[in-house]
């Protein structure tokens, strides 16, 4: 395995990022949340008035830090920002070490080759995974944290050892600085090893300070973060309490579920769409680990509760209905796939502890068996995943994909078109700071909000000319631009997300007609699905 891994995350890794290439060059298709990471970043640096807290609290801050050394090359190479490369350089490494866990999951459960290589090529080639470890999304960091902690809390609960259940702890605190969904696995580990010492010992003082050990990490970023918004931005849940976080971009939308059977429904066939097999699968699982008393299934419990809280979350109607809000379903089902093979081996431990086990000998009949049914379920179910992507039933997101695709090219004219306007959406935006970069304009002289701007941002070649709402004094010159060398400003219709846009909410008419302050200079209609129409203005005096 120490030969294997640095070969394997290599190979992934190339193979992620040349699929992000690909896409973000030459398909020129850019996932919305990945480019306004970007854009985040690039603020952080090459803002009119660079800093850190210009990164943003809406969201968790990994995936934006991780980018910071590659967009620092982003002044001598735009490209980097404008094709949003830095967010593909972040996710293909993340998503190559996710796989890289899961081969290791099954390397010390003693898998045999052929059933090891099977489940690490079928998880590192499913289409989701092949397509969130390109596009620059916060799922890969969060994926390969969340594949870390699994794999060491299967080995603790043979090792005992301390050394397991630290490293646990601080995959999933990165895996919260990822996603907000991690605290749901955070809770469901801390009771799994509280209760499993607490069975173990019959003392509670060990299983207190044993769930201490996996939960505090996690308790000190959410802490940390939640602290440092309050601090600078007077919130401490943007996520939440923000214009700009996930609560109001629902309202403004029209997002979410109405609740009820149907939205379980839905949830229901997304995780089937990812794992057609799991299903079948989980309750093989659990009779064999009863059969061979094996409780290290139990720690796929921090995957059922990141699965769980998504459904949660869209029956409750506080996410939207996408796909990748599920993904957890397909490192859960390569690991039930590991699950059918007996135990073999020991796996490595620095210290092990009190409760160290030697691994029984499993009985291994029907298990030959099992385990070729697992490995066909994995590879019969890729096309399924493929198929579920194209759907725009299912995946919202992904769907437009299939006008690259032999398989969307028999599908009805309408859908096609929308398809294509989706696989466009920010080339306007690109349009648009080509056509303010062309007028060389001095640092300050366009101002604009980054509901929808971020885009056009992170395409410019010129990113101090714009006044942004990260900026300390974006209020003062937002009261009066003209005073401040403002020369134009971009605004957006005031409807849905628009009307949380800065600009909006202090000139209410300037989309319509100046609000007094600016003449139209350019309308830019957008080529880009559900995109607005942008206006210029030219400020007056």
């Amino acid at each position: 395995m120490k030969t294997t891994a640095p070969r394997l995350f290599g190979a992934a890794t190339i193979l992620y990022a040349a699929i992000g290439l690909w896409l973000a060059v030459d398909v020129q298709y850019l996932q919305g949340d990945a480019l306004s990471r970007v854009s985040a970043t690039r603020s952080v640096l090459f803002s009119r008035d660079p800093h850190l807290a210009a990164i943003g609290f809406v969201f968790t801050p990994l995936t934006a830090l991780v980018q910071l050394p590659v967009v620092a090359l982003s002044d001598w190479w735009p490209q980097i920002t404008r094709w949003g490369l830095s967010g593909v350089l972040m996710s293909a490494p993340f998503m190559a070490g996710a796989v890289v866990q899961i081969h290791g999951i099954a390397a010390d459960r003693g898998c045999p080759a052929w059933l090891r290589w099977t489940v690490t090529a079928t998880f590192a080639l499913h289409p989701m995974i092949l397509y969130y470890g390109a596009n620059g999304m916060s799922e890969a960091p969060f994926l390969m944290m969340l594949c870390w902690a699994l794999r060491r809390l299967i080995r603790w609960f043979t090792t005992d050892d301390v050394h397991d259940l630290v490293f646990a702890g601080l995959a999933l605190a990165l895996a919260y600085l990822a996603r907000y969904d991690a605290l749901a696995a955070t809770a469901a580990a801390t009771g799994l090893v509280a209760s499993v010492v607490w069975y173990r010992r019959r003392d509670p003082r060990a299983a207190l300070l044993d769930g201490i050990v996996i939960a505090l990490p996690s308790a000190l970023a959410f802490g940390m973060w939640t602290a440092t918004s309050w601090l600078i931005t007077g919130e401490a849940l943007q996520q939440f309490t923000s214009h700009y976080g996930n609560a109001a971009i629902l309202e403004q939308s029209g997002g979410g579920s109405g609740g009820g059977a149907a939205a379980l429904a839905f949830s229901t066939a997304e995780i089937i769409a990812l794992a057609p097999a799991l299903a079948l699968l989980l309750p093989v699982v659990a009779v064999l680990a009863l059969h061979r008393r094996d409780p290290e299934p139990l720690a796929t419990v921090i995957l059922l509760a990141v699965l769980g809280f998504a459904a949660l979350a869209y029956f409750r109607g506080l996410t939207f209905p996408f796909l990748r809000f599920y993904l957890c379903a397909v490192p859960l089902l390569a690991a039930a796939v590991v699950f059918l093979a007996p135990r073999s081996g020991q796996p490595p431990a620095r210290r092990p502890g009190t409760h160290t086990r030697p691994r029984p000998a499993d009985p291994r009949n029907p298990a030959g068996l099992l385990q070729v049914l697992g490995a066909a379920a994995l590879a019969l179910g890729l096309p399924v995943a493929l198929t579920a992507m194209f759907s725009p039933t299912l995946s919202q997101e992904q769907h437009a994909l299939a006008a690259i695709s032999v398989l969307g090219e028999e599908r009805p004219a309408a859908l096609r078109s929308e398809r294509e306007r989706t696989l466009a959406t920010f080339a306007t935006e690109r349009a648009l700071a080509d056509y303010l970069d062309a007028k060389s304009l001095p640092p300050g002289s366009v101002m604009m909000d980054t509901v929808y701007g971020f885009a056009v941002f992170a395409a410019s070649g010129n990113p101090r000319q714009f006044v942004l709402p990260s900026d300390e004094d974006f209020t003062r010159i937002l009261n009066d631009p003209a005073a401040h060398g403002v020369r134009y400003i971009l605004s957006v219709p005031a409807t849905g997300r628009g009307t949380s846009d800065a600009v909006n909410r202090r000139y209410p008419t300037l989309y319509e007609n100046g609000a007094r302050l600016a003449t139209l200079d350019i309308e830019v209609p957008n080529s880009g699905l559900n995109q607005p129409t942008w206006r210029v203005w030219r400020v007056v005096g």
